[in-house]
């Protein structure tokens, strides 16, 4: 039988490879967007021609009243929901601490914290054997940043990240007996168009030489990685996370 799967942000990068990968493997896929309902819509498209099903939905995850609409639209479009993956999130340009303002900071955990507990609430109640579903799977898109702080550069996005690796290690020990598996992926110098939204758009080839295997990543990579979690083969894993950072 046919899963579905939510993805947010995927009208690009990451969540776009996602999105692709996950109906290649036989999902129907909910392909979230922000802003750019071309891009995203060209995502439904490629999937729609090689055979798969998607749907493309708008939706500002840092809004509660949008969030509810966004699983709404899932569940009428789609059906029972089977996975999430919180992949949607923002990075601002490269700032230290003492120029950041308060407007910032309420953007980049709006968008990259609150939204993920939203998004998990609503997969929750749809998926925990305890409220009557079937079980299901979340994965959560963090950084390495989260490990390495990103000082100088990103230190609010990097303790956003922080903060998603907290959530998942304790939402994975909340749910586990109610059929939900939360494990998170962790990647890192990945050649995706983030990199221009913090104003430096060949980040990782300045970077690359200081990464052990001397390259940056690719979002199918990731999209590799993320599929694992949400399949059976990965069953008896969560709390978990997976690094993708070239060995940094």
């Amino acid at each position: 039988m046919k899963k579905n799967i939510l993805i947010t942000g995927a009208s690009r990068g990451i969540g776009a490879a996602t999105a692709l990968l996950a109906a290649k493997e036989g999902y129907a896929v909910a392909v979230n967007y922000h802003s750019n309902e071309t891009a995203a819509k060209a995502i439904v498209s490629r999937i729609e021609e090689a055979g798969g099903a998607a749907v493309a939905i708008q939706a500002d995850i840092s809004q509660p009243v949008e969030v509810a609409r966004l699983f709404s639209e899932t569940d009428r479009l789609l059906g029972r929901l089977d996975a999430l993956v919180n992949n949607a999130g923002i990075l601002e340009k490269q700032m230290r601490l003492v120029d950041m303002d308060a407007g910032r900071l309420k953007r980049i955990f709006g968008a990259n914290v609150i939204g993920q507990f939203l998004c998990a609430q609503e997969a929750v109640k749809r998926m925990s054997t305890r409220l009557g579903g079937n079980g299901g799977c979340i994965v959560n898109v963090s950084s390495l940043a989260a490990r390495t702080g990103a000082p100088n550069e990103y230190l609010d996005y990097a303790a956003s990240k922080g903060a998603l690796d907290t959530f998942t290690l304790g939402l994975s020990k909340e749910v586990a007996n109610e059929g939900i598996r939360v494990n998170a992926v962790r990647p890192a110098f990945i050649y995706t168009d983030i990199h221009a939204a913090g104003g430096e758009p060949n980040r990782i080839e300045r970077l690359k030489d200081s990464i052990p295997m001397q390259r940056g990543g690719s979002a199918e990579e990731v999209a590799e990685a993320i599929l694992w979690l949400v399949s059976e083969k990965s069953s008896y894993v969560t709390g978990t996370f997976i690094e993708l950072s070239g060995g940094k």
